[in-house]
């Protein structure tokens, strides 16, 4: 199943791309998409909050992700 993950600010940086297609093999859920990252890219690791939207939506981590849906990750920011 394949899925479009969009990255901005750092975790563009850690992607090494603004967009990238992901395979992944079976249905998971949002939270099992963050460790897949996270294991591939270990720099995410260093984020301590990231959120994910699906399909423009913010969503919780056990939302199961659907084939052709767009992953958004959008790291923490700061400012005031």
């Amino acid at each position: 199943m394949q899925i479009k993950v969009l990255a901005f600010g750092i975790a563009r940086d850690i992607l090494g791309a603004s967009e990238v297609d992901y395979e992944i093999s079976e249905e998971i859920s949002v939270g099992d998409l963050k460790e897949q990252l996270m294991k591939k890219y270990p720099d995410f690791e260093k984020l301590r909050h990231l959120a994910i939207a699906v399909n423009t939506e913010y969503v919780q981590d056990d939302l199961i992700i659907q084939e052709n849906d767009e992953i958004v990750i959008i790291p923490p920011v700061s400012g005031g």
